[in-house]
């Protein structure tokens, strides 16, 4: 006799459903996260602003979270206030601020006695500009300090998001398929970066006509609907726990007595020094990957009258990505070792034909958006892998090898390739699929990693403490890659001064090889404390190596 399902809970489709609410509103804000990534050179041309003011305003979003502890604060919101509650404030909060930041690259703003406000105002804050932590600075356009006002807010409520995300998906998926739930979630935000990748620059230069507001605008579209997720979710949770008659699950919150315990743990400081220096070589790189692609590739230009010139093309491209994404991440899941292998064999064809099309655009944002893919076909793989084998800590390791190579590779060998169309291309794809697998090696490795050198009973606290340590490398790399870049193109700076070049000629004529440079020191650092949190694991016995899933 069929068993009779007694709540949502127990309804696979009720459970998956709430599964794609939460993954599509994280998606959603992904895409907003990094939506002026790929036109840093219209934002340069259009609105005036040189590296620094980009990086200083995309390092913003962070800034809330570290120096106001407000991600330390998200976390006791939802304690004290439960799932529903939180995921529909941090929907809210993303919004209010993705609007500001709208608002702020509109031609609405320029002109207005609200830019005359920031241009002579937020110059100087008393305290943080003496530390060298101000998000502001004398001369940055107030374009991009309102958009970094806006910009701040999103990040408390993405943060916010991320948090009650996971917390959600363990409620609904304990004892059932969590840990292919919270793979799922994983890639599909993921796949948001190359949805703003192909995008956001058709958006902006749709007509004929640039204009970066647009943009935005779209990013702003989406936090909507991501906004209308949470609150189907919110109905959803609700009814949930009318069947089960059961408060909203806690965790317990993050206390400062807590914090001896964690901070006395060798093997924490070590992974939590990995994640910030690991982190910081990728979150930002990607903010400024494709303006790089722009000075180290060749592009030959594309008749507007062409197929490739087409915005119908870019829609093309995209739902190519989708069948790549779909086919690398189902064939994880075939028992048969046949199907696996026709899904790979799909997913392989398709990546190529997707490559081609990037090749035929002549688009540095259509190159760059492969990024999430090999992380997506590996991330289950590679959990799976640590789940009943083990060598957490060698995949550290191997991670911030790739790593450093990769960011060689973009400093010293792709600027060779400049004059070779195809040549740099395909070093270019390479790297950038390289890049994007060892992002998966590194996070599929180091979570886990956490639950085995703090208690159980402070694992909240650990991660919330890891989080906030993350947090600063994302607000000061983004703004420190900025400075080094005009730094480090001293004729650039002169020429946009003294008219004798156009900020569309210095856009895309930068040298990013200190940056990249420095990006590489990142992984050399993090591969050291690989190799030292090896040594402490077999000193002390923590069994970062060892596999989660013990075998009978």
């Amino acid at each position: 006799m069929e068993q009779k399902i007694q709540t949502l809970r127990d309804s696979a489709s009720a459970r998956w459903l709430v599964l794609m609410l939460l993954a599509l509103a994280m998606f959603c804000s992904y895409i907003f996260m990094d939506i002026l990534s790929p036109i840093k050179d219209l934002m340069q041309s259009t609105r005036g602003w040189d590296s620094t003011a980009f990086g200083t305003m995309q390092g913003s979003e962070t800034f809330l979270n570290v120096f106001v502890f407000f991600l330390i604060f998200a976390g006791i919101i939802l304690d004290k206030m439960g799932v529903r509650f939180t995921a529909l404030l941090s929907g809210v909060v993303m919004l209010i601020g993705a609007t500001i930041n709208w608002y702020a690259v509109t031609d609405m703003f320029t002109g207005s006695s609200l830019e005359t406000w920031f241009t002579n105002n937020l110059n100087y804050i008393p305290g943080f500009d003496e530390l060298g932590i101000s998000p502001f600075y004398l001369g940055m356009p107030a374009s991009a300090k309102f958009s970094a006002v806006g910009f701040m807010i999103f990040g408390c409520g993405v943060e916010m998001a991320g948090i009650t995300v996971s917390r959600g998906i363990v409620k609904w998926f304990k004892g059932r398929e969590m840990a292919l739930a919270m793979g799922s979630e994983m890639a599909l935000a993921r796949l948001g970066v190359a949805t703003c990748m192909i995008f956001s620059p058709v958006i902006a230069n749709m007509g004929g006509k640039v204009d970066v507001s647009r943009s935005v605008a779209f990013g702003v579209l989406l936090l909507l609907i991501a906004l209308i997720m949470f609150i189907v979710y919110f109905f959803m949770d609700r009814k949930l726990d009318a069947q089960t008659g059961e408060a909203e699950e806690k965790d317990e919150p993050f206390q400062l007595k807590d914090l001896g315990q964690i901070l006395t743990s060798s093997g924490f400081w070590l992974v939590a020094l990995l994640c910030v220096l690991y982190y910081s070589a990728i979150f930002p790189f990607q903010k400024y990957a494709v303006n790089m692609l722009q000075c180290n590739l060749t592009f030959n230009e594309v008749s507007p009258e062409s197929f490739w010139a087409s915005d119908a093309v870019a829609t093309l491209q995209y739902a190519i990505m989708l069948v790549v994404a779909g086919a690398s991440f189902a064939s994880n899941f075939m028992k048969s070792k046949r199907l696996e292998v026709i899904w790979t064999l799909v997913a392989v064809v398709f990546l190529v034909a997707y490559c081609y099309m990037g090749y035929e655009r002549q688009s540095a944002s259509a190159v760059f958006a492969v990024f999430p893919l090999l992380a997506v076909a590996i991330t289950p793989k590679l959990g799976k892998y640590v789940d009943y084998k083990g060598k957490a800590a060698s995949m550290l390791v191997i991670g911030s090898v790739l790593l450093i190579l990769c960011h060689l590779t973009f400093a010293f060998i792709l600027p060779l390739f400049k004059g070779s169309v195809v040549g740099g291309f395909v070093v270019a794809y390479v790297t950038i699929l390289v890049l994007g697998a060892s992002f998966s090696l590194v996070p599929a490795s180091l979570w886990p990693s956490v639950p085995k050198l703090v208690d159980a009973r402070i694992i909240g606290s650990a991660y919330a403490l890891i989080f906030w340590i993350q947090n600063i490398g994302l607000w000061l790399f983004p703004m420190l890659i900025g400075k080094v870049l005009d730094n480090s193109n001293p004729q650039i700076v002169q020429g946009l001064a003294d008219g004798t070049i156009t900020p569309e000629q210095a856009a895309v004529s930068y040298d990013y090889t200190a940056p990249l440079v420095l990006l590489a020191s990142l992984g050399v650092a993090a591969l050291f404390i690989g190799f030292l949190l090896k040594v402490v694991d077999k000193k002390k016995g923590i069994g970062l190596d060892e596999p989660n899933v013990k075998q009978a």
